[in-house]
């Protein structure tokens, strides 16, 4: 079942044309998307997504350590999503959320705005990120694990990695301006 689309006008953003977005709809237009979810995000959300994407696993995968693969990362992607959205003024945090199968696997794409200063280290990181290998990626999450340096949210940026990781394919990113302040981050990534 898909979730309802989420609108306010207090949230011009949310109607912003995406290419990336749009190129991942088209690619996956012959029903492939398991799930499609665009609105507001809150934790009680995040478990309905979960919930309804452990089913549809259960009946879209026989092979159970794909099934868990592939929800791991979307736990991540999710918590990821709400930790790090930059909420507007009335403090609601709006994403898209998609969940895709083809005869290759997995695909998924989450979008979420981002104030404009965040985008350069985020981008940076992305760019370390896929610049590893295995074993660079395994080092390079025990480094930060190690530096002590945690974010406001926890994480210090292991949330990421630990999905290239899991993924174990490097991680297709866009960003695009929204207005003066906000960008829109788009992340694919292949299981």
């Amino acid at each position: 079942m898909p979730y309802p689309l989420y609108l306010s006008k207090s949230l011009p953003f949310l109607l912003v044309e995406s290419q990336a977005i749009k190129q991942f709809t088209e690619d996956f237009n012959g029903g492939a998307i398991l799930v499609n979810f665009q609105g507001e995000v809150h934790e009680e959300r995040i478990s309905q997504i979960l919930g309804d994407v452990e089913q549809k696993l259960e009946v879209a995968e026989e092979d159970f350590k794909k099934q868990r693969k592939v929800y791991n990362i979307l736990v991540e992607t999710l918590q990821n999503l709400y930790h790090h959205t930059d909420a507007f003024s009335d403090g609601q945090k709006v994403v898209t959320f998609m969940l895709a199968k083809s005869d290759e696997g997995y695909s998924i794409l989450a979008a979420n705005y981002i104030d404009l200063n965040n985008v350069a280290p985020l981008k940076a990181k992305l760019d370390k990120i896929n610049s590893l290998d295995k074993d660079g990626l395994r080092s390079y999450y025990k480094e930060v694990l190690d530096n002590g340096q945690y974010s406001v949210h926890g994480g210090g940026g292991l949330g990421i990695i630990d999905i290239a990781r899991k993924s174990g394919n490097k991680l297709d990113y866009d960003f695009s301006d929204v207005s003066d302040t906000f960008g829109l981050y788009v992340l694919k990534i292949k299981v």
